[in-house]
């Protein structure tokens, strides 16, 4: 049976996220508010809960989850072959809606689906959810949608199309807009542009002014 705590609730937040942190070692999935829409996230380095998280949104390996942490520096443990440029990205726009594609360290034990040796990872501009990521580290966090939903910008929505195959849900209330994060590939030696979002190409490019965009 699933849980919902309300965030807005001082008492019930800190109950929640404890009840949240715990559902997440224990390779239970989660929904929280983001700064663009709810999401659905597990332990990044839990295979069997990466899996679980793939299978209660029907989506398939081939779209690999991305990974949300509570500090720019996690990234240090992460990623490989992170240049000047993504950083300069990271001190613009993070905490914030911007995923970056990077190389991540060969000699992680995870498993996100079929990522190439890459990862998608953000860190959002959400209390609760830097909150929890902070106890728990970095989560496998995709939208908390069916395939082929829409992603929900509130937890009735989350909860009406996940159900029980989540144990815990944080209620943080509406999410500040719908509008999905911009994702940058940062593996190349120029910066790609492979989805716009919340930041326009013209905001990336006053960081990056050679930024390219993907037809």
């Amino acid at each position: 049976m699933a849980r919902r705590y309300d965030t807005n609730d001082a008492t019930d937040r800190v109950t929640g996220l404890r009840e949240a942190a715990s559902a997440v070692r224990r390779g239970e999935l989660v929904v929280l508010p983001t700064d663009t829409v709810y999401g659905i996230g597990a332990d990044a380095f839990s295979s069997e809960a990466v899996a679980d998280l793939l299978e209660a949104k029907g989506r398939g390996r081939n779209m690999p989850t991305p990974v949300l942490i509570g500090s720019p520096n996690t990234l240090h443990g992460l990623v490989t072959d992170f240049s000047e440029l993504a950083w300069e990205l990271v001190d613009a726009f993070w905490p914030g809606a911007l995923t970056l594609v990077a190389r991540h360290q060969p000699s992680l034990q995870w498993d996100l689906g079929d990522t190439r040796g890459t990862v998608a990872v953000r860190m959002p501009l959400h209390p609760v959810a830097i909150e929890l990521l902070t106890e728990v580290g970095p989560m496998a966090v995709s939208s908390a949608n069916l395939t082929g939903h829409p992603a929900p910008e509130d937890c009735d929505s989350a909860q009406e199309m996940l159900g029980d195959s989540v144990s815990v849900y944080l209620d943080g209330g509406p999410t500040p807009g719908n509008v999905p994060s911009s994702i940058v590939d940062v593996t190349r030696e120029v910066p790609l542009l492979l989805r716009a979002g919340a930041i326009t190409a013209d905001e990336l490019r006053k960081v990056v002014p050679d930024l390219e965009v993907a037809n």
